[in-house]
């Protein structure tokens, strides 16, 4: 029966394209959509992931970048370099502002690195410095690229004018961008010479993140330290949080929208062989296997609508970025998992509603032409 379900679809091509290319359709929406979501969420902690850092150091209670203000004094830094089991300490400057070429403003994380900074530096460099001086700015190439600046032109970051001497890639998202300029502006600019926001710490080799961070959470007075991973989480939540409803809605609606075409073009397609399957009860063939030809079908329609939707949401993860788009798709397992399993259902119980209809079918009629 399997055998005849292959044969049975792959007998008429147009029929086979549009009820795969249906299907394809369908899931490519609801891939794609999925896609969007893991993609910008991947984008929000793209800092904190390449900042380079084992530990991050923040004032108490605070545990994340986005809509927070943390602030430590120098002395924090000097008590955390001392705790066993860390290597290195770069504190950092942070806070969130915009980036101002004539008309065009940009939201951005404004990073103030001290001078030589190992951790929390741009990791890609398209072109120009990859650290800034006094008087330095370093932007993301498709922030720059859409304001129209090039290497050499000003820029305003609180209030000041900085030239732009870099470029940075990955450091731009649908929210916002990261910005670099030098510690030193930025406490002329803030007043902040006695404090800093956070402290990247890079532990020993041989030495446990998550040890290490206990540590320095036990011997250090107000503060919080976390794992990078468990930071990024926090920064994960906190966006999610606040934007939880609206793409939650959106997906929904998309993976609906997504599933009824696929449903209705299963559906449709199995109601378009129901001659076929007169013609197999004619000959003999059991209610059984009417059902497991209709069902098999109904599978090998939706994993071949699945592959070609998946191939087509893959390669729109790299061709959209060839553009300058500060969109990211990002493919995820769980979203593989999610739409694979809940197609197959959905194809499963599509298929098997005209089944009544095709078991009751006479066998009569496939000779009177009907």
């Amino acid at each position: 029966m399997i055998r005849l379900a292959f044969r049975n679809l792959f007998q008429n091509k147009i029929r086979l394209v549009i009820s795969v290319g249906g299907v394809a359709l369908a899931l490519l929406l609801v891939l794609s959509l999925d896609a969007v979501f893991t993609g910008v969420e991947r984008q929000v902690t793209a800092y904190i992931e390449h900042s380079g850092a084992d530990v991050w150091v923040s004032q108490e209670d605070v545990r994340n970048m986005h809509m927070a203000s943390s602030s430590l004094s120098d002395s924090v830094a000097r008590k955390v370099k001392n705790v066993p089991g860390v290597l290195s300490v770069t504190p950092i400057h942070y806070l969130t502002n915009n980036v101002v070429a004539g008309n065009e403003q940009n939201l951005a994380y404004i990073i103030g690195l001290p001078e030589n900074a190992q951790l929390g530096i741009p990791w890609i460099i398209s072109s120009g410095r990859s650290l800034p001086g006094e008087g330095e700015t370093i932007i993301d190439r498709n922030v720059a690229e859409k304001s129209g600046i090039a290497l050499g032109d000003q820029v305003k970051i609180l209030g000041k004018g900085f030239e732009v001497t870099g470029f940075s890639e990955g450091t731009a998202s649908l929210v916002n961008s990261v910005a670099f300029i030098s510690m030193k502006d930025f406490e002329e600019m803030r007043g902040s010479y006695d404090t800093v926001s956070f402290l990247l710490v890079k532990v020993n080799e041989g030495e446990s993140p998550e040890v290490v961070a206990a540590r320095i959470q036990a011997q250090v007075r107000d503060v919080t330290a976390q794992t990078r991973n468990d930071f990024a989480a926090q920064e994960r939540q906190v966006v999610g949080d606040m934007s939880t409803d609206l793409i939650t809605i959106m997906n929904l609606i998309g993976f609906l929208i997504g599933l009824a075409v696929m449903a209705l073009t299963v559906y449709t397609s199995t109601l378009s062989r129901r001659r076929e399957y007169g013609m197999l009860k004619a000959l003999g063939a059991r209610s059984a296997d009417l059902y497991l030809t209709v069902l098999a079908q109904a599978i090998l329609s939706v994993i071949l609508g699945f592959l070609f939707g998946l191939a087509i949401t893959l390669l729109m993860t790299v061709v959209i970025p060839i553009f300058g788009s500060t969109l990211a798709l990002e493919v995820s397992h769980a979203s593989l998992l999610k739409v694979g399993s809940v197609s197959l259902i959905i194809a499963a119980v599509s298929a098997m509603l005209p089944i009544r209809q095709i078991a009751g079918l006479d066998p009569a009629m496939v000779f009177r032409g009907r």
